[in-house]
């Protein structure tokens, strides 16, 4: 008989759930079991409510952490337990979009020149030049530089939703990666951990970034991921058009993409008011 957490766990390999979306589940499972010291097949729907209460009146955690939570006993009650008369009413709330940090191109280079060794310089630039997610940068193989001058990009494998696609390779990003793997001489993955024999883990490419933002004196918050939307929004600043962005990103949707025009600085500056274009006779 297999435990809870292996039901859950093949239900959802099989329904083609990103391995970030299973672990993100799984903890959330794992952290109501705990709440409640039970196993959460033996709770109730009440209390499965009054867990999220917790979470936001007590905890205070952020909406989306919530809003995962919620979704991760809705599988679990509904696909593993079938249990779907258990339902419980726990809306989605609406999380506050905010707008992402966005470095400058200067600090870019700062960071860049400030990371604490050859190493995290490669995985910062790649994630930059690329565009790439965390779990994406993480996950290149060299086979995937694809450097013949013919074609000179980055294929990208399993990204959100499970879809491959292709990226941008810098021919500066190009020469970064040779010089580190004459340094390192990576076999199969590109940044792989110590063993050699998996990838690097996200946790540690975040610490990599920080490092270097702490060393470059950058004060801004987030994390790695703030490069990818540096990358968006310094090419739509220099004028590339936006399904291309969106095509590089690996974005299903247009819309998703359109945030960048918020963040991209020269479409700001380069714009007139519709005040200057008013009768001269007020000025």
């Amino acid at each position: 008989m297999k435990s809870l957490r292996e039901q859950m766990s093949d239900a959802m390999i099989l329904r083609g759930f990103a391995a970030r979306t299973q672990e993100s589940y799984l903890a959330a499972v794992r952290a109501l079991a705990k709440h409640y010291r039970r196993s959460p097949d033996s709770l109730t729907a009440e209390e499965v409510e009054a867990y999220h209460l917790h979470l936001i009146v007590e905890r205070k955690l952020a909406y989306s952490s919530v809003n995962l939570s919620a979704s991760a006993c809705r599988f679990l009650f509904d696909k593993v337990l079938r249990r779907p008369q258990a339902r419980f009413d726990i809306p989605m709330a609406k999380v506050p979009k905010s707008l992402p940090c966005v470095l400058s191109r200067d600090e870019v280079s700062r960071l860049l020149a400030a990371a604490p060794n050859p190493r995290a310089r490669a995985l910062l630039m790649a994630t930059y030049a690329a565009g790439l997610r965390v779990t994406e940068v993480c996950s290149l193989q060299l086979a995937d530089i694809e450097s013949a001058p013919d074609r000179m990009c980055i294929k990208v494998r399993g990204g959100k939703g499970g879809k491959d696609r292709y990226t941008l390779l810098s021919p500066v990003l190009l020469q970064t990666l040779r010089d580190y793997w004459q340094l390192y001489h990576p076999r199969i993955w590109l940044f792989p951990n110590k063993s050699g024999a998996e990838p690097i883990c996200a946790t540690l490419a975040q610490r990599m970034y920080y490092a270097a933002r702490d060393r470059a004196k950058l004060g801004h918050q987030g994390g790695i991921h703030t490069l990818r939307h540096c990358f968006a929004t310094h090419l739509l600043e220099s004028g590339v058009d936006i399904h291309t962005i969106q095509r590089l990103l690996g974005h299903g949707h247009v819309s998703t993409t359109m945030r960048y025009f918020h963040l991209a600085q020269t479409k700001l500056t380069g714009t007139t008011s519709p005040l200057e274009l008013l009768d001269t006779a007020l000025r």
